[in-house]
């Protein structure tokens, strides 16, 4: 027989994978259970009752955790002139143009988000093949192709996640760190579910959250019973 790990043994036993748990349950067990010597993501994954295939189904967007994600984002901006400067004022950590696409050609990748000026689109296009499968690509559908570059580099340094649907019909997203504290977990949870309920896509019909678990980096996961978000937010 397989020797268990100090990991499997520390969290064996404590998940039922055929259950529901309460929202406040699930994160408490998922907490509990996350052992490494690091402070571990909390993540969630969304299950919606879309077709992936359809691409008007595409659920795709961006919602400011109210609580922040527990991890300090570096910030590239693709401007110039003034609104150069407001990138800089609002906490922008690079800021350029063909300087900043020079670097990104170089492999110069320091950063893990990108926001770009409109005017600006003629120098990011060429570094689709780049910025695109790192998902670093800037889109206006999540707020960082924006005129307002000020406000899109602040949300970036507040917490802002950006979210897609998979091939699979599943939203995965962070919602913040085992050191936080269970009430900002939910609360961002709430944030990131409402965010999905207003991009649900017109198209979609029946049931839309279908299923949610979280888990951590390392450790377990554990399916959350959905009305006990809804409670939550009632609640709140």
């Amino acid at each position: 027989m397989a020797k268990l790990t100090k990991r499997q043994k520390a969290t064996a036993g404590k998940v039922d994978s055929t259950k529901l748990y309460a929202l406040d349950n699930a994160l408490a067990i998922v907490k509990e259970c996350a052992v490494a010597k690091f402070d571990e993501s909390i993540d969630v994954a969304v299950q919606l009752g879309i077709d992936a295939k359809k691409s008007d189904q595409v659920v795709r967007g961006a919602v400011v955790l109210p609580n922040g994600t527990g991890k300090t984002k570096r910030v590239a901006v693709f401007a110039q002139g003034a609104k150069a400067e407001e990138a800089r004022a609002a906490g922008a950590d690079i800021v350029g143009m063909e300087d900043l696409a020079e670097q990104v050609k170089a492999g110069n990748l320091n950063f893990d988000v990108v926001i770009a000026s409109p005017d600006t689109m003629r120098i990011v296009g060429t570094l689709g093949q780049i910025l695109g499968p790192r998902g670093l690509m800037p889109n206006p559908k999540v707020g960082t192709v924006t005129p307002d570059v000020a406000t899109a580099v602040k949300n970036a340094k507040a917490g802002q996640v950006q979210f897609r649907v998979d091939k699979a019909g599943i939203v995965h997203s962070t919602i913040g760190r085992r050191s936080f504290d269970s009430d900002k977990l939910v609360g961002n949870l709430r944030a990131l579910i409402e965010a999905l309920n207003k991009a649900k896509p017109a198209s979609s019909k029946g049931i839309y959250l279908r299923k949610v678990a979280v888990s951590s980096t390392m450790g377990v996961g554990a399916r959350v019973d959905i009305t006990s978000i809804n409670a939550s937010a009632t609640a709140a």
